[in-house]
């Protein structure tokens, strides 16, 4: 049987989460756990409710407590919360501030609903998603002619997290990555909080970062979402 994904969705327009939820609440193994209209409110109902949504999708220009500070609340509070940060005044130029602030996609709010349903699907299976434009960005200005950054001892990859994060960067779950090197999904998850570690990366896209930085693979390998 298949996880149901749960959704929390949290903007300021009334008619943007009525729409949101009616479209995504009817999407097979989806499910929105609750809504808020204000980075306030979630951080009530996340006190309160009990279950913590998989995926919450957040509107980066809120009134009071907008995207910015309510996604690094998150992250210091919520780390097992993955965000996708929609904002109306979209710029591909901002995919350093996702890399920066760990959040699991950064996406135009005018995106279609079909979508943003394939995007909460990436992102549940994978945990990031480029948009073709900001891959193209990644490509563009991170050389794989970076220095190599000197790792103490400890930090050292082994040659198993090594194969992990390439297999990370070809957008390959936990799952398949298990089948692939005939390891268990758990053990995988060993593995990429090892490289969590080791590499001080915040999320998967700083791991796909570091590997092109490192050599390990090359930008033009990474496959498009």
């Amino acid at each position: 049987m298949e996880d149901i994904i749960t959704i929390a969705l949290v903007d300021d327009d009334a008619l943007i989460v009525s729409l949101l939820k009616d479209f995504l609440g009817n999407q097979e193994k989806m499910e929105i756990c609750y809504t808020a209209d204000s980075g306030e409110m979630l951080m009530e109902k996340l006190a309160t409710e009990t279950a913590l949504p998989d995926i919450m999708v957040l509107d980066l220009n809120m009134k009071g407590i907008n995207g910015v500070e309510v996604t690094e609340f998150l992250k210091k509070n919520y780390p097992s919360i993955k965000v996708i940060l929609m904002t109306s005044h979209y710029k591909r130029s901002f995919m350093g501030f996702m890399l920066k602030t760990g959040v699991s996609a950064f996406i135009p709010k005018g995106i279609s609903p079909v979508q943003l349903v394939e995007i909460i699907k990436e992102i549940y299976d994978k945990g990031f998603y480029f948009m073709e434009d900001q891959l193209g960005i990644l490509r563009e200005q991170i050389s794989h002619k970076s220095p190599k950054p000197t790792l103490i001892e400890k930090n050292v990859l082994t040659e198993r997290e090594i194969e992990v994060l390439k297999l990370i960067c070809f957008q390959k779950t936990a799952k398949e990555i298990g089948e692939q090197l005939f390891i268990t999904p758990r053990t995988v998850e060993g593995h990429k909080s090892n490289l969590f570690i080791k590499t001080e990366a915040r999320n998967i896209a700083g791991l796909v970062i570091y590997a092109i930085q490192n050599n390990y693979i090359e930008p033009n390998e990474i496959p498009l979402i």
